[in-house]
């Protein structure tokens, strides 16, 4: 198949690649990238893992071909920390042992980060609903919910603190 040569705009940063136009949004970020954060669950978009923040919208890679989005800013997991900090969803997650074998976490950081984007205090109805689609075979999502509180308790004292200078 003829290669073509696309860009795309990933955690702020402008890409070109010459890819074949089949290839997923999932395959390029893994495998021409080395953005290895997005994993691979099901391939059929069932699981939530591959999940990546297009143009803050939560999309699941696997099913996305990569060509289709050039002119969209794409963010992974790896681009949500900012400047070395973790983002405080990746704090709470950490804090609140939310990970167990870690598969998972990717793609429901990814969905929290877009949730509390649009609902920076969500209730615990709303976190389960955003998370529909992010399946986890380890935690039962007790830890993952205490970690999206611990999250949003982090924001809060940071948005506090930022009024309080």
């Amino acid at each position: 198949m003829n290669k073509q040569v696309i860009r795309l705009r990933i955690n702020g940063q402008a890409h070109d690649l010459a890819i074949c136009p089949n290839r997923s949004l999932l395959e390029v970020l893994r495998e021409e990238l080395s953005l290895t954060g997005t994993k691979c669950g099901c391939d059929d978009s069932s699981c939530g893992c591959c999940t990546v923040l297009v143009n803050g919208m939560p999309m699941l890679s696997c099913v996305m071909l990569a060509a289709s989005y050039q002119e969209a800013e794409i963010t992974t997991i790896e681009g949500v920390a900012r400047e070395g900090q973790l983002d405080p969803l990746q704090r709470g997650f950490c804090e609140a042992g939310g990970a167990q074998c870690g598969f998972c976490t990717p793609g429901m950081i990814i969905t929290a980060r877009a949730l509390l984007e649009a609902n920076p205090n969500p209730s615990h109805e709303e976190i389960n609903q955003a998370l529909g689609g992010n399946l986890c075979r380890c935690t039962g999502y007790t830890q993952i919910l205490e970690s999206i509180d611990r999250a949003i308790q982090l924001m809060r004292i940071h948005r506090e603190a930022a009024v309080g200078r």
